[in-house]
């Protein structure tokens, strides 16, 4: 028996829709991690990029467990004397580019590397209810039902 591997020309890609409000964090970004990488097909090849179009809106609305919305924090540091900086999950999501704490969750779960750039222009990350992508008519996908624990009652 020989294995499966898939040509460039036979991948299909679908476009999903994921409403991100009250999702948890972590379990949103797996999940989105493994349709971007295809992992959910039966026809996954691992050097092809042979995953779906993801939109996620209401990034702003993402739920956290426990108190990492105070006490998770974000060092960088500027280059000059004593330019350590920090910033809160809470100041992140309240702040100018409330996406960016989806994107950087999913992107720390593909893997590095040329593939893994192509991946991530697939994810496309709203704060709002709003998304220009209605022309690809992209199917709904409702995280919350698969599992109880998806979704957090704040």
């Amino acid at each position: 028996m020989k294995t499966y591997s898939m040509k460039a020309g036979e991948i299909d890609k679908k476009w999903i829709l994921i409403d991100a409000e009250g999702l948890v964090l972590g379990r949103l970004a797996a999940e989105v991690s493994k349709i971007l990488r295809g992992k959910h097909k039966a026809t996954y090849t691992p050097h092809m990029d042979c995953g779906d179009n993801v939109i996620i809106i209401n990034a702003e609305k993402v739920a956290l467990t426990g108190r990492k919305m105070t006490d998770k924090k974000f060092y960088w540091h500027t280059g000059y004397v004593g330019g350590i900086k920090s910033r809160t999950m809470g100041q992140l999501l309240e702040g100018e580019h409330p996406e960016r704490v989806i994107q950087k969750a999913v992107q720390r779960m593909i893997p590095r590397g040329p593939l893994g750039r192509d991946q991530m222009r697939n994810l496309k990350v709203y704060a709002g209810a709003e998304h220009p992508h209605d022309a690809q008519q992209p199917e709904v996908l409702d995280l919350a039902s698969r599992n109880s624990k998806n979704k957090r009652s704040a």
